[in-house]
């Protein structure tokens, strides 16, 4: 071991160091820049590839601090790390990590003829039975494994509040998977009311694979200020030290096709061909990941699978699959009784399911950052090299991979966008904070300010939504949804009776999707959950896939489905909605850029063959047949659609209605508003209601066939200025309020 190596291991309790020596050579590059800025008590974010142990340089000092206090005798019973995962599967694997080196080093200790003192590490997760939650708060564990939706709750509780006083340590894991989202701003507000209740501010340590730009990660992590002094000076540097390790890892990628050529969908023979050659990939592999889009598609590919390889050697995993089930198949992967695992998003992030030799990934990810992801999850070592095979399923798919291999061969990643003042994440946690204490008015507002995405709260849109919530709204049966009183005398909020209630049940920024839990009789055991509209239109008999086995339907009941073993028949797939993921900016940018450098080589289909070779890296055949498709599409729209040039097209169907396609690579999240808002435009310009849809790469709209119109009218039928407030006219008559939030 290097002297650099004994320096940074200096620090730490001599048992700690020797269980440390019995399992690594040196720490690595991670390790040795965090643990001496977490030791100071530094707030640390460390941002470094999959598999470079930034887990244990978080934890490692934890226990070194716990191990201490017990040898000298004052370690109580109380929690003082908290580990908050995005994944409630991660949680439970952290929990099993952590469990080893406790026992392991315990055992040096007696060797040192030492009193090892007991560190407990429970999980509280939704899934945590009550049993265990009620113990929990009955004797805290010293290290809290948690999600972030049950943060939420446990300050929101009250015997939960008590237990998060002694906090003096939390751990962020995977925080750029939260941080683009609703969810990271319902965090960092939970970061600080959990800051208002401790003792002492808890140190704060963040843990990332892939982040751009980790300087707007550390101001999440850390918020505006700790009510003291500010966290982020005037330059708009974040008070916190930043671990940047990189995440660019050599990487072993191809990009597998089927003989048969591709398509706009992909057909039943390229779908044959695609398992026929996964299958022969697993086989050569000890184990193999196959990652999916969607968990209709996760249960498709491993019931098919399973047939060329064996049912005891593939199954699924995904989030619609109960605790136990998903559990059982991590277990069954990490000892080796596993070939394959086919998953969604849910086996993305770190969880340790042992070695893996072969990531395939089953479409495009429409992500880099997914992509790095997911196959960094083979070679999960800091020397293997990562290994990654991606099967495009139709022809914008193999554009799409092609020019995320440009992006990760340039060392690009997708840039995250942190939601600022979300108005609805900001009314939850009014309700919370106020329902378990009573609070200033000022003092609410200073407090959510300080939370990094409020920071730019105003007063006017502050002083609104208490006024909601104090005043609540009309409906036809009188006012409603009023959770908080006003003294206005003394300018001070606190919680009306049932305001707790709706706080904890209602929390998050999670969409209820309302799905209907499977239940296997007669052992009354759940096995998973499937979508409300899937189990309303089943019928008792019908079969179905659900964790790579078949049940049969014995009764569907109000937000149940009863189930029996179906032993093996051959079944139907269920579904889920709105699941599948949106391409990001970056790579609908990459795809424009592709699509103009191969048409400006047009018509020279071999320089063009040579500069997709020498760009993406993909071999000569899936080059051709990727000239190819931009080529087909530039004859028949006279020039390619691009960021630069959007395409109107029109045509008429077999009915004689209109279609009114809009080519526009800009991707589903900027397309749907999009559509929306002209779907809009053109229902109030003809007084007619008409169908509207749009993907990555394009809006179609279907009208009726006595509508006629110049179709460079439509470009003017949106202006900037008013383009919002169409967008919001549209969204309110659109019934996705009824549907995401229930």
């Amino acid at each position: 071991m290097s002297v650099k190596a004994v320096d940074t291991l200096s620090r730490f309790h001599p048992a700690i160091v020797r269980w440390f020596n019995a399992h690594f050579e040196s720490p690595s590059p991670p390790q040795a820049r965090g643990w001496p800025a977490i030791q100071s008590g530094q707030d640390t974010l460390i941002a470094a590839p999959t598999g470079s142990g930034k887990t244990l340089a978080a934890f490692l000092s934890c226990i070194d601090s716990l191990v201490c206090q017990g040898l000298e005798g004052t370690l109580g019973d109380e929690t003082q790390v908290v580990y908050i995962s995005p994944l409630k599967a991660l949680s439970n694997d952290v929990q099993k990590n952590l469990a080893q080196p406790l026992e392991e080093i315990g055992h040096i200790l007696q060797e040192m003829n030492l009193a090892a003192p007991e560190i407990r590490v429970l999980v509280r997760t939704g899934d945590t039975p009550s049993a265990q939650r009620q113990a929990m708060v009955r004797k805290p564990p010293h290290i809290l494994v948690t999600t972030p939706e049950s943060l939420y709750i446990l300050l929101t509780s009250v015997k939960g509040r008590s237990m998060l006083k002694t906090v003096r340590t939390l751990i962020v894991d995977e925080i750029h998977a939260i941080a683009g989202s609703k969810r990271g701003a319902h965090l960092a507000l939970s970061l600080k009311r959990l800051e208002a209740l401790a003792n002492q501010r808890p140190v704060r340590i963040g843990l990332s694979a892939t982040q751009r730009p980790i300087e707007e990660m550390a101001r999440l992590l850390v918020g505006t200020n700790n009510g003291a002094e500010p966290n982020i000076d005037h330059s708009a540097e974040p008070h916190c030290a930043i671990i940047n390790e990189g995440y660019r890892r050599q990487m072993d990628l191809a990009v597998e096709l089927p003989s048969t050529p591709l398509s706009a969908v992909c057909s039943n023979e390229a779908w044959e061909e695609i398992y026929a050659r996964l299958a022969q990939l697993i086989s050569h592999e000890r184990t193999t990941l196959v990652f999916v889009n969607t968990r209709r598609l996760a249960e498709r590919v491993s019931f098919n699978l399973s047939k060329r390889l064996g049912e005891e050697s593939v199954t699924s995993h995904h989030g619609s699959l109960s605790r136990e089930q998903r559990l059982w198949a991590e277990q069954r992967l990490k000892t080796g009784q596993l070939k394959a695992l086919v998953a969604t998003a849910s086996l993305e992030l770190g969880i340790d399911i042992g070695t893996v030799d072969l990531v395939c990934q089953i479409a495009s990810t429409r992500s880099i950052a997914t992509l790095l992801q997911r196959v960094g999850r083979s070679g999960h070592t800091l020397k293997a090299t990562p290994r990654g095979r991606l099967f495009p399923l139709t022809r914008d798919d193999l554009v799409e991979c092609a020019a995320l291999f440009s992006q990760i061969r340039q060392g690009e990643l997708d840039q995250l966008f942190i939601p600022e003042r979300s108005l609805d994440i900001l009314a939850q946690q009014i309700v919370a904070t106020v329902a378990s204490d009573e609070w200033d008015e000022d003092a609410l507002f200073q407090l959510c300010r300080r939370a990094y995405p409020y920071r730019n709260l105003t007063r006017e849109e502050f002083d609104s939504v208490c006024r909601m919530l104090s005043e609540g709204f009309s409906t036809r049966r009188g006012r409603s949804g009023a959770y908080l009183h006003y003294d206005g005398v003394n300018r001070r909020f606190r919680g009306r009776r049932g305001a707790r209630l709706a706080a904890v049940t209602s929390g998050g920024a999670i969409p209820d999707n309302a799905d209907y839990a499977v239940i296997l009789e007669p052992q009354n055991t759940l096995v998973g959950t499937v979508n409300e509209d899937f189990a309303i239109e089943s019928l008792p008999g019908d079969i179905f896939q659900l964790g790579i086995s078949s049940w049969r339907i014995l009764r569907v009941e109000p937000g149940k489905v009863r189930i029996e073993d179906a032993h093996g028949l051959p079944p139907t797939i269920p579904f889920w909605l709105g699941e599948a993921p949106a391409r990001t900016a970056e790579v609908s940018s990459a795809v424009s850029w592709l699509r103009e450098k191969v048409s400006d080589l047009l018509p020279d289909m071999a320089a063009a063959n040579h500069w997709v070779v020498e760009e993406t890296g993909l071999d000569i055949p899936a080059a051709e047949q990727l000239v190819e498709y931009i080529a087909a599409g530039k004859n028949a729209l006279g020039t390619v659609p691009t960021q630069k040039t959007i395409v109107l097209e029109r045509f008429f169907d077999e009915s004689g209605g209109m279609q009114l396609v809009l080519h526009a690579p800009f991707g589903s999240r900027i397309n749907r508003a999009w559509g929306l808002a002209l779907r809009k435009r053109f229902c109030r310009t003809f007084n007619f209601e008409l169908q509207a849809a749009a993907n990555d790469d394009a809006i179609v709209l279907s009208l009726g066939p006595q509508h006629s119109f110049p179709l460079e009218e439509v470009f003017s039928y949106l202006h900037p200025a008013s383009a919002r407030e169409v967008l919001v006219q549209a969204l309110l008559a659109a019934p996705m309020f009824l549907t995401r939030w229930r």
